[in-house]
């Protein structure tokens, strides 16, 4: 019988020795205690609070910018106005230049027919007067009429567009910088959502420590870091402004 008590004792001191007490078990298991998670919190609170921070900068410039494209789109866009009504002017003053020297080459024809050198003469020296109000484009007009034959001016391919050209420029450069302010518009309502995710992010950290049962807690943080990442890499694919990078801070400050 001391045999066999001595034997007994021998193997619950084994057991003993080899199974490690309930207090160390639970310590090696709890990684992530209640202190260590309040301190993960506030790392990842100060953060996303800059993260936020940052896209709410980021988007106000685009709006700044979106703001000045469409004003120089507006002020192009009447400039173009302008410079359309001038050529059209143009076009109609040129019209007209072209029937009165035609009906001074009719007269001169004419005069040269019926031998009247007198006429002639004045019919040239008002010829010579009138074709100081020939517009290059007309004048261009008439070489390429003289060359090919022709009888009107206004007939050379793209005669009608050279009075326009200009206003063309303006109302292409006034379409483009409405495109350029669209663009700024659709980038800052992307920053506004990223603010709106970092503001869940916040949220969702701050109601952590409101949970007793440390899953919770777990979960509740897991879900904020998996709205942190995805705001983040989405904040990543929306370009900076335009200028970005040539910006001169110390400007702010004037």
């Amino acid at each position: 019988m001391a045999k066999k008590e001595s034997e007994l004792q021998k193997s619950e001191t084994v057991k003993k020795a080899e199974t490690p007490p309930s207090n160390a078990l639970k310590d090696r298991k709890t990684i992530l205690t209640a202190k260590r998670l309040e301190t993960v919190v506030a790392v990842l609170l100060g953060i996303t609070t800059l993260l936020s921070a940052w896209a709410t900068w980021i988007g106000s410039l685009h709006s700044g910018i979106q703001s000045i494209n469409f004003t120089k789109s507006n002020n192009m866009a009447s400039k173009g106005t302008a410079e359309y009504n001038f050529g059209m002017q143009m076009y109609l003053s040129d019209y007209m230049v072209w029937n009165t020297l035609k009906d001074y080459n009719y007269e001169l024809e004419s005069a040269k027919a019926d031998g009247d050198k007198k006429k002639i003469a004045i019919i040239n020296e008002k010829i010579e007067k009138f074709k100081n109000n020939i517009s290059k484009i007309l004048s261009e007009g008439i070489k390429w009429m003289e060359k090919n034959n022709e009888d009107n001016p206004f007939a050379m391919p793209g005669m009608e567009e050279k009075y326009f050209e200009s206003a063309q420029e303006k109302v292409d450069q006034s379409q483009e910088l409405l495109e350029e302010g669209m663009l700024d518009n659709k980038k800052g309502d992307s920053y506004n959502l990223v603010t709106v995710i970092y503001s869940l992010t916040l949220f969702l950290l701050g109601i952590v420590g409101t949970f007793k049962n440390m899953p919770n807690r777990i979960t509740v943080l897991l879900i904020a870091v998996v709205f942190l990442i995805f705001g983040v890499i989405y904040m990543c694919t929306i370009p900076l402004p335009t200028g970005f990078e040539q910006m001169d801070f110390s400007e702010f400050n004037k």
